[in-house]
């Protein structure tokens, strides 16, 4: 007779389990942030995309020549920084390129993981969920909201020691 007290207590808990998720307000804008990415990834057939293991989608629109870089090394890089709709919220091209140590946190992590990717005189464009990008507090950037980076690779530097 120790059935229908097992069954009573996986019941409670398949039921506080229910409850967890379905009371869970992220997942709405987690799904929401999904088919935007997806409807993007529709009505933009020209690139060819590649998802990677961490969710970044990944495109060479030019392939460079140049290092690759690794960690520690200096990237020199120009980019713009738009909404999925292409509203530009961030760019330095005209300007000075941004100048950093790659692969070390000095940028978001997606953006870091892309120009991971590239050589030098490389342009890429890459798509970010925002657990890749701006995160989902809604501090610096709307919550939830994709992104999407081109990239110019311009100079790779090696790093300490090298």
């Amino acid at each position: 007779m120790k059935y229908p007290k097992l069954l009573k207590k996986a019941a409670a808990v398949l039921a506080a389990l229910f409850l967890l998720t379905a009371c869970d307000p992220t997942a709405k804008y987690d799904r929401e942030q999904k088919a935007q990415i997806q409807d993007f990834l529709n009505n933009h057939p020209e690139y060819a995309f590649e998802l990677k293991t961490s969710g970044l989608y990944y495109c060479d629109l030019v392939v460079g020549t140049g290092r690759q870089p690794v960690t520690h090394d200096t990237v020199s890089v120009f980019y713009k920084g738009m909404y999925l709709n292409g509203q530009v919220f961030d760019s330095n091209i005209g300007g000075n390129p941004y100048i950093y140590p790659a692969n070390e946190g000095y940028v978001i992590p997606g953006f870091e993981e892309g120009v991971m990717y590239m050589k030098e005189g490389g342009k890429a464009i890459i798509l970010l969920k925002s657990d890749l990008g701006y995160g989902n507090t809604g501090y610096y950037f709307p919550a939830y909201t994709p992104s999407l980076f081109e990239i110019t690779l311009a100079t790779v530097r090696p790093g300490p020691g090298k």
